[in-house]
């Protein structure tokens, strides 16, 4: 039985400006993470979610795309009492902060990630920020606390970045706590940053040499599809220059089989 207790920290990340970043996905059996309509993907067993509520509770900050906010429209808290003292007893408040990363900023409001009792941040560009603020539901959801601004009352922080994302410069804020809003040091520096996915993010950190390490599940059933999606998606990396794991456990439970590795020397590697 896998165990309650939350996992031991990692060792810090061999770079001192970034977080000691860890991506966490469960795929089918032949590899996809989700349907080719990339609807929620629900499979894992209660097993898995307590396995993945564990690493939630380990970490500062989770970090997942829109897409995967899209398909769930909310994410996973901290629920058990056990793991909420832990953090207590570590001196972190009892959840994680959540940052979702939206180019776009095509997010709606209405969502029950943001009636969440948690913090939470954003990543975006200008240009998305403005689309956001501009399509929030209700629109009275703009004027009803006039000490705070639109993004304040959804998001503590709002990080702003150019299209594509420049990951190592956005890593380099949430290591420092800063808000590129004011460039004034916040309250929750990021030291360990969890990633959720989807595959799009994963393989552009993986691109930029910035996850550290790789919990995988493998569950029970096959998906197929040539279009649905896979831990890593993006263009793909070039032979023999490819990402390198170093397994570092392999356990069973149930039919679920559980993987954690390590990336070897992270550096940036070339995409096709």
């Amino acid at each position: 039985m896998v165990s309650a207790a939350l996992p031991q920290p990692p060792t810090v990340s061999n770079r001192s400006n970034r977080p000691h970043v860890t991506a966490i996905l469960a795929m089918s059996a032949d590899g996809k993470i989700a349907d080719a309509k990339q609807s929620a993907a629900r499979f894992p067993s209660a097993i898995d979610q307590s396995h993945l509520e564990r690493q939630v509770a380990s970490t500062d900050a989770t970090l997942f795309g829109a897409s995967t906010l899209r398909a769930y429209q909310t994410t996973l808290s901290v629920s058990t009492p056990d793991l909420i003292e832990q953090r207590r007893s570590q001196g972190k408040p009892d959840q994680p902060v959540q940052i979702v990363c939206s180019a776009s900023g095509k997010l709606d409001s209405r969502w029950r990630f943001f009636q969440q009792p948690i913090p939470r941040r954003l990543i975006t560009t200008l240009e998305g920020l403005q689309y956001w603020k501009d399509h929030l539901e209700p629109p009275s959801a703009q004027i009803q606390n006039k000490s705070q601004s639109v993004e304040q009352k959804f998001f503590e922080h709002v990080l702003i970045t150019e299209r594509p994302f420049d990951w190592p410069k956005v890593m380099q804020n949430l290591y420092a706590g800063t808000s590129a809003l004011s460039a004034i040091t916040s309250r929750r520096p990021i030291k360990q940053l969890l990633v959720m996915g989807g595959g799009e993010l994963v393989a552009s950190l993986l691109t930029d040499g910035l996850v550290d390490e790789l919990y995988l599940t493998v569950c029970p059933l096959l998906i197929g599809g040539k279009t649905a999606p896979t831990p890593v998606g993006g263009l793909g990396f070039t032979l023999p220059r490819t990402p390198q794991l170093k397994l570092e456990s392999a356990k069973t439970e149930g039919d679920e089989v559980f993987l954690h590795y390590t990336v070897s020397a992270a550096s940036p590697v070339p995409t096709v």
